[in-house]
């Protein structure tokens, strides 16, 4: 499997993945690739949510000539093989940890921009007339322990208090009268607003969306190289054509190659999440587990486990997955996530596997996503740490703002470039450690 901290060569005009989502999608033709040389007023690397969305936005709104190179197919990337969780929010700190970091008042921003996210998604679905499988709204972050259950009404609370946001709380009764007779699961807190969908069909929707307001799409079109000219512009080499532009936007995310903007490499870690997608539950085993419903799930592990019931009564169920790519492919990873599962839903002891893939997520050295400016007419949109369905939509709108020189709204996320690791070359050591402390952690803590 394609590996972002080795590999320098994404491939080109592969296939999607043999996943769930592939197979329940209706694929459109690809668009044929960049053939001959050309310019554009802004050329966008990736095909994924955010460079699709920003290419739309910067069409419809600000007039731009746009230009999308996309090394394979719309979609991909992880936009293409996530669980289709459109959450509020993005990164890996919640609104507590961002009032200790920023401040009340920025928090009450970083509420505002999470919310505009999920509407986002919601007026491009509707404006597209996409058809994504959106499923009925609520979340549930379920605490693995009793310990972490204690916490869960104050956590509630603050939500309603600071931010006069109804988050619920659900007791460990009401959670399994409710939603599902959970062995691991001791009561959750409720978001509200936060849905499924289907995030290939939602990729693709806004592709669709893109090239009608006359973005140009070149599929199977890696960006090989790239390189300043005088005048300030940006002369790009694709594999049969080359194209020049004033504005060069990288949304790459997890899957940019390695070289292909060291400032970029250096600042994330892409890290391999895996899903399950197992065989339809039968209206016996639906009733035994309680999972009647269509809330997303979520646990409050170190390493954790996330879940829901798709339209056809089967469980997509994912998790962390292998440290290299080469690794991505070996069955004990599906394995350990069915496992998981039944260890959740002991009375689905007979469930099989019928669906597995991976992809890269990009984790930030602070947890935190950037928007920026890297430098005069570079741009880029990265580190959403694994939570980007919905903030990779509105970043787009951000990163075209930002690009037609229209204020953002003043978070820190728009305000700085992505910080490097420290030790860059050791991080993959660093991850293994802290899964090896996950594991700890989440059995004896």
């Amino acid at each position: 499997m394609y590996d972002p901290l080795i590999d320098r060569n994404i491939g080109a005009s592969q296939a999607y993945p043999d996943s769930y989502w592939a197979q329940h999608t209706d694929i459109a033709e690809p668009t044929a690739p960049l053939l001959q040389d050309l310019r554009s007023d802004v050329v966008i690397v990736g095909g994924g949510y955010t460079g699709l969305s920003c290419a739309y936005q910067l069409a419809t709104r600000f007039n731009r000539e746009v230009s999308v190179l996309e090394a394979n197919q719309p979609g991909w990337g992880c936009s293409g093989r996530n669980a289709g969780f459109v959450l509020r929010g993005t990164g890996r700190l919640g609104l507590a940890q961002l009032t200790q970091r920023f401040g009340a008042e920025c928090a009450g921003l970083f509420h505002q921009e999470y919310g505009d996210a999920i509407t986002q998604v919601k007026r491009m679905i509707s404006a597209g007339n996409i058809r994504c499988d959106s499923q009925p709204e609520g979340y549930l972050k379920v605490a693995h322990n009793a310990a972490t259950a204690a916490d869960l009404p104050a956590q509630a609370a603050f939500l309603q208090r600071q931010f006069g946001y109804q988050a619920e709380y659900v007791s460990p009764q009401q959670l399994k009268r409710d939603y599902m007779h959970n062995a691991q699961a001791y009561g959750a807190i409720r978001f509200p607003d936060c849905f499924g969908v289907n995030p290939l069909a939602l990729a693709q929707g806004y592709a669709v969306m893109a090239q009608q307001s006359g973005v140009k799409l070149y599929a199977g079109s890696p960006l090989l190289s790239w390189q300043r000219e005088t005048d300030g512009g940006f002369l790009l080499q694709t594999p049969k054509a080359r194209i020049r532009c004033k504005q060069l936007l990288l949304a790459t995310n997890g899957y940019t190659p390695k070289g292909l903007y060291p400032a970029l490499n250096r600042a994330c870690l892409p890290v391999l999440s895996s899903i399950i997608v197992t065989q339809p539950l039968t209206p016996a085993q639906l009733e035994q587990s309680g999972l009647q419903h269509t809330q997303l799930v979520m646990d409050t592990r170190a390493l954790k486990y996330y879940y829901r019931k798709l339209p056809d009564n089967r469980i997509l169920f994912g998790g962390r997955s292998a440290v290299y790519g080469k690794d991505a492919e070996k069955t004990v990873y599906p394995a350990r996530l069915l496992a998981a599962l039944k260890a959740c839903f002991p009375m689905l002891t007979d469930l099989r596997c019928d669906y597995h893939w991976s992809g890269w997520v990009a984790v930030s050295y602070d947890d935190l996503p950037r928007v920026c400016e890297a430098e005069p007419g570079l741009f880029y949109a990265a580190g959403y740490c694994g939570s980007g369905v919905s903030f990779s939509t509105l970043a787009g709108v951000r990163l075209a703002e930002l690009a037609s020189g229209v204020a953002v709204p003043p978070l820190p996320i728009y305000q700085s470039r992505l910080a490097p690791f420290p030790l860059p070359a050791f991080r993959r050591l660093g991850q293994q450690a802290y899964y090896q402390w996950g594991r700890f952690k989440d059995r004896f803590l």
